[in-house]
């Protein structure tokens, strides 16, 4: 199973968007939008993530509480009532079902982290973003 580290940024938020999925220190994949947010990105960093992986499966690190929630506990009420929730719209509808799907299917853990205490791959994880945001790519 690989162990993989993602993060997303948006900045302004909305604004240029990027996201990183590091690897063993190094930068395995980058992303960005023109016009985005740090939730998108983050959504978009996990997607690449099971991606990559593949049937191998994966082991994501992320300080994103927001789609850990919707993965292991949102999501599967959304679906089973049609992708429709109580009050209101699911935002970033794309992301959730794409990344949900991926998630069904592929072999992968979650861990959350504390983000920008220092924790070192999340750090480089927030690095590369950044500069994905930016335009920069592998």
């Amino acid at each position: 199973m690989r162990i993989l580290w993602t993060d997303g940024s948006a900045s302004p938020n909305p604004g240029p968007g990027g996201f990183a999925v590091i690897e063993n220190g190094k930068p395995v994949a980058l992303g960005n939008e023109r016009l985005s947010s740090n939730i998108r990105m983050e959504g978009k960093a996990m997607i690449s993530a099971i991606k990559l992986a593949g049937e191998e499966g994966c082991e994501i690190h992320s300080d994103s509480e927001f789609w850990i929630n919707v993965l292991t506990k949102w999501a599967p009420t959304w679906e089973k009532n049609g992708w429709t929730k109580k009050n209101g719209e699911i935002k970033n509808l794309d992301i959730v079902k794409e990344l949900y799907e991926l998630y069904k299917k592929y072999p992968v853990e979650l861990v959350w982290v504390r983000g920008h205490v220092g924790t070192e791959l999340n750090e480089l994880a927030d690095e590369w973003a950044n500069k994905a945001r930016k335009g920069e790519t592998l």
